[in-house]
Formats: structure tokens, C-alpha cells, sequence
């Protein structure tokens, strides 16, 4: 009864805000979860630093429900609603040095009754509270600075160190819950270059979504698994669990290797858009990703072919982990490599307020893709919610139409979104093939701009042997209003 109310009490919220009078908001929310700042504002003396400095805020709501076609001992069905807040102050620039301080909260509802048997069961969820915290003292709440920092900018260049949000390939802030995804360590941008865009990191930690500390950023922890250690380390759906602090020691690995990423955009030849990025962890892994986009315009609308392809290097991984992220070998050809790849493929068609996408990708039949830093391989090809398809022999396909997209990350007009997404498993690797059908709205209420809601509805439907495999329903409400 308490989350009916709870959520009649959002909606009822809702409709009076609309009535409110709209006004220009000073920051704005993208479908990715990026967040959009008005111009910084240049300060004179130092005090000027903090007068003429703004403060962002954001009120949040989100609500998920995840359904099974049939619960069992390893699945459970399960609710979780939740609400939390931001505030982010970013100084004014004073000789070019500026600074930026985020605060983030969450708290979590739900019914214990929903994970009596494990509360690792919570899937969209569990980044709206700490794992850790609930199993060991029984909190739904969770609090972080999701950015410390400070920066220099030199003509067309700025160097960033602290904890930050890093838009690159392979890091995402992935900001869809209530705490984004963050970096320490040093960031360094620049288009100085005449039509390039070049980023290189050095991250020394990650802080995922659902912790309030900074951890490694390729190391599972399983150095205290009685107290819940797995739960503080790089718990990402997408980490290799075998890369753990006890391989690691064991193999006369760091447990604290950093992330290292170069990332590159170019525009230089006409309707040619080449995309490069590469990480190294030393001693464990690497890759690279090269990417073509050549766009046809025609009178009343375009078409942009695509391809894309990924090579991973297997610097020591491998023999510490093996090929898998999940650490069953079985199927793969060589269990103690991870050197792999993928290739993918797509075309775009855009027509007036409309884009139909048509995406392929294929990871090769060797080991599976590591890259546990919220950014994902198949992004923009075959990527739908939640879908992890960068498993070794694992095809996709993928068929999406978008309307009302933009970049300004306003939606007075509906943000529409549908996609179907094929997987083809390899059976040999013990992988179900699946159908998966995705549709979700955004819009920015339109007589009140700072506040936006979201729904996303997707099913996945297993193809095989339904009885060992259950079939389900991935369902998110989310309101965002921005002061």
C-alpha cells in the first residue's frame, strides 16, 4: 500500500508542476543520461571563484519492476522504488582554473520479501542502493561525491584531475540511476587539432553507480567473500569475475593497475566521421576500436553506412582469468586467452523527425569482450537495455526506430524509442538464443522544461528450452526535475 501511495503521490506531483510557468532551464537532460550546463561564467578575483559559481540540482524518482515468467530458486520477481538527489556546484574560471563538486543520494524501498533468497537477485535496481550496505547492516540508503575536481584550460585544451565523469568509448558516466559513474585520476581534452577531438585519461580508480567508495578498476574482490568483499570491488555486470584479488596475488599481478585511454574523433574529410579509442590496464589487457561513418545526404533525407571493429589483447589476463567473464570456459577454444575481437555493421536512415537504424554486430569465437567501465561494445549497433551481447560467438541483430531525437537534451516533444534485437547464443558456450523488444518515451513536461519523465518497457523471450529458462519483463518509470 505504502508504494501505491507513493507513487499516486508522483503522479499528483507531476500534474501540478506541469501547470507551473515554463521558464529557460539552466541545465538539461539527455536520453543517454548526460548532462547538458549552461556557459561557465569567468570570474575576476578569487572570491569570484564561488559568488559567480553556480549550483545545479536534481530531484529524482525511480521505480523498476522485474518480472519472471516463473520464479525458482534463482530467479525472483521483485519491485524497487526509490528517490534521491543531486547537487552539483561548478566554479566560475579564474585564470583559467576552475572546480567542480558533486553530492549525490539515493535511498531504496522495497519489501525484503522480494530477495528472500538473495538480494544479488536485484537486476535495474541495484544501483539505487549498496549491496554491501543492505547485507551487512540492512541500508537502503547510499550517499557519494560522484565528482571532486579541478581543471585548467589552455587554448583549446583542458586538464582535468580528481573524480570526474569521463565521456569516452570505453567510460561512460552512464548517469541513468541516481549516481553516476566516476573516475579518479587526470583527463586531458583538446581540439586544438582543427576539426579533432582527442581525450586521454589516466584513471587510477572507478566508483561504480551503486558504491560510495572508489575501487580498482579491473579487480573483483574476493579477498573477504565471507563479509561481502565482491560487493566493494568492480562488481560491474560486465566485469570478469576470474580477474580477482585472489588470481591476481596469486599470479604476481597489481590489484590496482589503472585505466589508460586514448580517445579520438575526426571530421576532416567531408561526410566522414572516423571514431578511434583504446585503453590499456597494463600487464592484464588492451584494445582498440576503429570506427567509419560515411554519411549520403540527399534531398529529403540521409543515409550514414557504418562499420565498426574492436581487437583485444590479452597482455596476462588471460592466463590469470580465463576466456570467460563469468569464468566457465566451456566451449571456448582456447580457455586461457583473451584475445578476441568484434566486428559490426550498420545503416541510418534518417528521415525528417525520424531515424531508422539497422545493426549488426559478431564477436569473434574466441573469448569474450572486457570492458566492465559502463561504456559498451555494441553500442549504437545492437546495444538495448540491459542486453550484455559481447560474449564470446555471440551474433546480434537488431532492427531500431527513434523519433524526436536532439542534442540539446529538451523533449517538448515525445523522445520515442522501439527496437527488436535478435541474439544468436552459442549453445556450445551454454548461451540461450533470445528475442528481446524494447520501447521507451522521454518528454520534457512542456509548460515546465526542467522536469522530464521517462518510461522503458522491455521483454526478453528465450528460444529454446523454456523450462530452464525464464522469459521476463523489464519495467522503468523515472521523473527528473532539474533546478
Amino acid at each position: 500500500m505504502k508504494r501505491r501511495y507513493s507513487l499516486l503521490l508522483l503522479f499528483t506531483l507531476t500534474a501540478s508542476l506541469s501547470q507551473a510557468e515554463a521558464t529557460l532551464p539552466k541545465q538539461a537532460l539527455k536520453t543517454n543520461g548526460q548532462l547538458i550546463y549552461q556557459e561557465q561564467k569567468t570570474a575576476e578575483i578569487f572570491k569570484e571563484m564561488f559568488q559567480q559559481g553556480d549550483f545545479y540540482g536534481r530531484l529524482r524518482s525511480n521505480n523498476f519492476y522485474f518480472g519472471y515468467d516463473h520464479d525458482d530458486s534463482g530467479h525472483e520477481s521483485n519491485l524497487v522504488s526509490s528517490v534521491g538527489a543531486s547537487f552539483v556546484f561548478r566554479s566560475a574560471s579564474l585564470n583559467n582554473f576552475d572546480f567542480t563538486l558533486g553530492l549525490y543520494g539515493s535511498q531504496a524501498f522495497f519489501s525484503a520479501d522480494d530477495f528472500k533468497n538473495n538480494i544479488s537477485f536485484a537486476k535495474a535496481a541495484k544501483d539505487t542502493f549498496s549491496r554491501y550496505k543492505y547485507i551487512t547492516n540492512g541500508s537502503k540508503s547510499l550517499f557519494a561525491f560522484g565528482q571532486a575536481n579541478i581543471s585548467y584550460s589552455y587554448s583549446k585544451t583542458n586538464f582535468r584531475a580528481g573524480r570526474q565523469l569521463v565521456e569516452t568509448f570505453y567510460t561512460k558516466s552512464n548517469d541513468t540511476k541516481m549516481i553516476p559513474n566516476s573516475f579518479d585520476g587526470l583527463v586531458v581534452s583538446s581540439k586544438d587539432i582543427k576539426k579533432t577531438k582527442l581525450t586521454l585519461a589516466y584513471l587510477a580508480k572507478q566508483k561504480l553507480r551503486d558504491h560510495e567508495s572508489a575501487h580498482s578498476v579491473l579487480m573483483y574482490d574476493d579477498s573477504n567473500s565471507a563479509n561481502h568483499s565482491q560487493w566493494t570491488g568492480n562488481d560491474d555486470s560486465a566485469m570478469h569475475k576470474g580477474l580477482s584479488y585472489t588470481n591476481l596475488k596469486a599470479a604476481g599481478k597489481k590489484t590496482d593497475a589503472p585505466l589508460i585511454i586514448l580517445d579520438a574523433q575526426n571530421n576532416s574529410v567531408k561526410n566522414l566521421k572516423i571514431n578511434f579509442s583504446s585503453y590499456v590496464v597494463p600487464s592484464l589487457l588492451s584494445q582498440v576500436m576503429g570506427e567509419l561513418n560515411y554519411k549520403i545526404a540527399l534531398k529529403s533525407f540521409s543515409i550514414t553506412h557504418s562499420v565498426r571493429y574492436i581487437e583485444q589483447f590479452d597482455n596476462g589476463a588471460g592466463d590469470v582469468g580465463g576466456a570467460s567473464i563469468t569464468t566457465d570456459t566451456t566451449g571456448y577454444k582456447d580457455p586461457n586467452s583473451l584475445n578476441s575481437g568484434m566486428i559490426a555493421a550498420r545503416i541510418v536512415t534518417k528521415i525528417d523527425d525520424y531515424k531508422l537504424n539497422l545493426g549488426y554486430t559478431q564477436v569473434l569465437d574466441k573469448a569474450d569482450l572486457v570492458t566492465p567501465w559502463r561504456g559498451f561494445p555494441t553500442a549504437g549497433y545492437t546495444r538495448s537495455m540491459g542486453m550484455y551481447n559481447w560474449r564470446a560467438n555471440v551474433k546480434s541483430y537488431r532492427i531500431e526506430l527513434v523519433k524526436g531525437a536532439n542534442a540539446k537534451g529538451i523533449y517538448t516533444k515525445p523522445f520515442l524509442q522501439t527496437s527488436v534485437l535478435y541474439m544468436d547464443g552459442d549453445t556450445n558456450k551454454k548461451e540461450t538464443d533470445s528475442m528481446f523488444y524494447y520501447a521507451g518515451i522521454v518528454q520534457n513536461i512542456p509548460s515546465m522544461q526542467e522536469l522530464q519523465y521517462r518510461v522503458r518497457l522491455g521483454w526478453r523471450d528465450f528460444i529454446g528450452d523454456s523450462s530452464q529458462v525464464s522469459d521476463y519483463l523489464d519495467a522503468r518509470f523515472e521523473l527528473n526535475y532539474l533546478f
